[in-house]
């Protein structure tokens, strides 16, 4: 299998610890959404991946063996901020990148003309790059990842920017990709969208990585959360239901929605907020709660700065 591996990766820059033992794996065909807060270390870790940082300890693995100078060469990073030439040509630029990593002239050619066409921007090959709006900027900066054909990519902020239908065409070639084998991670502050497009997510907090798993896998929790619709309430009483922790209370034109949180699993507590639901009025909904990736990124996020 053609995984890339992060394993225990630590780097400090004087007194920060920027990552802790952090360790991942990006499987083969596999998108990964990596998260976290501003200065978490995503962005360190994906830079010791690319051989920009070096690492203190731990080590970076491709198909299980190092990623050395040569195998970098056949991985596609796309950096948060710009990496292009701004003064140079978009066509000129992108072949030259694609030659610099081995292709001869007539296939970076090739390899320009077909991703600048891909990704809408095959009418700017003769501009220069600073001309172009950021949207387009980014569109660029992705052509530059790809032109290479990759074995990997590691795109940091690749969405950053971009209108909806530009996510919509660089999520359908991120998609592509993986199903080509290419391993893809991927960083964001868009949880929607990772929810959406990644097969599994790692949540990283203070450099160590506190959360990992497909999202059904994130939602499995110690806790959990019940709506119920109610409507033609009548008198009612959602502070002292037995086991249920009452989250919010929000008026409806007909009635109530309430959300209770209990521990998973616990069927008094549920059976407790479907029979104050039924007291208060006709009963017409009650199910779990599927949390957001945002949701849960809180709760990791906040049980961790909670135990430390």
């Amino acid at each position: 299998m053609r995984d890339l591996e992060l394993r225990g990766l630590s780097k400090s820059f004087g007194i920060v610890r920027a990552l802790d033992d952090c360790s991942l794996t990006v499987h083969e065909g596999e998108i990964y959404g990596f998260v976290g807060s501003n200065g978490a270390g995503k962005t360190t870790a994906m830079r010791i991946a690319l051989g920009v940082l070096a690492a203190d300890a731990g080590e970076v693995l491709f198909d299980g063996r190092p990623l050395d100078h040569a195998a970098r060469a056949r991985v596609g990073y796309m950096p948060e901020e710009r990496g292009l030439y701004p003064r140079m040509r978009v066509g000129p630029q992108l072949t030259y990148l694609a030659e610099l990593h081995g292709l001869d002239s007539a296939a970076a050619r090739d390899a320009m003309l077909q991703w600048t066409d891909r990704l809408g921007i095959g009418g700017r090959r003769g501009d220069e790059v600073m001309k172009l709006s950021l949207g387009n900027q980014q569109r660029v900066q992705l052509a530059a990842a790809l032109v290479h054909h990759p074995s990997i990519l590691v795109l940091d902020e690749p969405f950053s920017g971009l209108d909806p239908v530009a996510v919509d065409v660089m999520s359908q070639v991120l998609r592509d990709q993986a199903a080509a084998g290419v391993p893809v991670i991927f960083s964001s502050h868009q949880l929607d969208l990772v929810e959406r497009l990644c097969d599994r997510v790692g949540i990283i907090q203070r450099g160590r990585m506190v959360a990992e798993g497909t999202i059904e896998e994130l939602r499995t929790t110690d806790r959990q959360r019940l709506l119920a619709r109610v409507d033609g309430v009548r008198h009612a009483t959602w502070a002292a239901i037995p086991g249920v922790t009452v989250v919010s209370t929000e008026q409806t034109d007909d009635g109530v929605a309430v959300v209770g949180e209990i521990a998973t699993g616990d069927v008094a507590a549920e059976q407790a907020l479907l029979r104050a639901a039924t007291a208060a009025g006709a009963v017409r909904e009650f199910a779990p709660v599927r949390l957001r990736l945002a949701d849960l990124f809180r709760h990791v996020v906040t049980s961790e700065e909670v135990a430390a």
